[in-house]
């Protein structure tokens, strides 16, 4: 992975981090021990979903630039099907508070995607890949005064 793409990911997926450690607690206060596990819960989904997403789309804008839209479009519709699945499985469980577990599912996805646009605005992308195999010179086109 070059070294922006980990720039970024890292730069998203430690504050989603941090806001998961901080919504665990408050879960916890808030319902016990099954509150926190499932915002522990919340916060695994969000980094793998949306850390797998940002890997693909990456990938997608260097080697097809010219599905990058259309990839990144199909890419979150699939990642809330996902997530949608994953808590209609979850539902009814015992082993996590549900409430606690959607509460920080949104507001960790939330973070991320602010995160993201953060990354995205700090990171300095070059628009034109320099030649520097070559080293060549611009050849003068026209009459030199």
């Amino acid at each position: 992975m070059p070294s922006n793409d980990a720039r970024t990911l890292l730069q998203t997926a430690l504050p989603t981090a941090a806001a998961g450690a901080v919504a665990a607690v408050i879960s916890g206060v808030v319902a016990g021990g099954k509150g926190a596990v499932g915002a522990i819960v919340a916060t695994l989904v969000v980094i793998l979903f949306m850390g797998i997403g940002l890997v693909v789309l990456e990938r997608t804008a260097k080697s097809l630039p010219h599905l990058f839209q259309a990839m990144g479009l199909m890419l979150y519709t699939a990642q809330l099907l996902l997530l949608f699945i994953f808590v209609a499985v979850f539902k009814n469980t015992t082993l996590f508070n549900p409430k606690c577990f959607a509460a920080t599912l949104v507001a960790l996805t939330l973070v991320w995607i602010g995160a993201q646009a953060r990354a995205h605005m700090k990171a300095k992308i070059l628009y034109v890949e320099p030649d520097t195999a070559e080293g060549n010179k611009p050849e003068k086109t026209g009459p030199s005064s």
